[in-house]
């Protein structure tokens, strides 16, 4: 069952898609939560919405939500920053645990690209996450945009001019490009004790493999990491998708179903 839901932050609406597996009114489910990509929304390139159907299929709810500035929430991209996106996800959270379909205790995260850092450090940050899934975490972001680049282009001058980044048709603020460019990815995320499966394509021109491998260094054993040969940073085939959706599906019945 699919329903949706509007969540209030900061006399903003965020908007989500919730998918419900089948069983008695009273059911609390494991239930993921997932988070999308910078300049994405809910849908996902590498595509939410079939990983959340195959997990209501098994048994295991979601929570797809745009993020501000993205999708169908409210809010401009050019207000968007990773410090809010972390306070928006954690608000989030607070209300999924409510719901009367989700069991409080059973509650994973699952993050994309920039989104795989924000859910990294919100599992380190909010007690009580059972599950940490990373797909293609974009860990690289800090170190590339502190250096003054964004895909190997100079931002500096263009900040000059225009007072903001134009990236894929959306406005890339000062005040996002410094928040990311302070932003302690693996010193913040390494806190999180729960499991950890990061999945990565050794394909990946976005975020480089080598960034995925950092995390490792910084959890207590409790992470693992797959890759994926030939896979880019979107999962852009039927195999790699196949794959990545499987090896999810696989790791999240192991830590939420019991």
């Amino acid at each position: 069952m699919i329903r949706h839901h509007d969540f209030r932050h900061r006399e903003l609406t965020l908007r989500s898609t919730l998918h419900i597996p089948d069983g008695p009114t009273e059911t609390r489910w494991p239930t993921a939560v997932f988070v999308h990509g910078f300049a994405s929304n809910r849908l996902e390139l590498p595509d939410f919405v079939a990983m959340s159907r195959l997990l209501e299929s098994h048994g295991i709810a979601s929570v797809r939500f745009d993020l501000s500035g993205h999708g169908e929430s409210d809010g401009d991209f050019f207000d968007v920053t990773i410090t809010g996106e972390l306070d928006e996800t954690r608000a989030v959270l607070e209300v999924v645990r409510t719901f009367d379909f989700v069991d409080p205790g059973r509650i994973a995260l699952v993050g994309m690209s920039m989104g795989g850092v924000v859910a990294g450090i919100t599992a380190a940050e909010v007690p009580g996450i059972s599950a940490l899934c990373l797909w293609s975490p974009a860990a690289v972001a800090p170190f590339e945009i502190g250096s003054g680049l964004l895909k190997g282009r100079s931002l500096a001058p263009e900040l000059a001019e225009k007072g903001y980044v134009d990236t894929g048709g959306h406005r890339m603020s000062p005040a996002l490009i410094e928040d990311i460019a302070g932003l302690d990815v693996y010193g913040r995320s390494g806190a999180y004790t729960g499991p950890v499966h990061i999945l990565h394509g050794d394909q990946d021109d976005i975020a480089p493999l080598e960034y995925a491998r950092r995390y490792l260094d910084h959890y207590d054993g409790n992470a693992q990491l797959e890759i994926v040969a030939g896979a880019d940073h979107a999962w852009a085939s039927i195999p790699h998708r196949t794959a990545l959706h499987q090896s999810t599906l696989r790791f999240l019945r192991r830590h939420l179903q019991r």
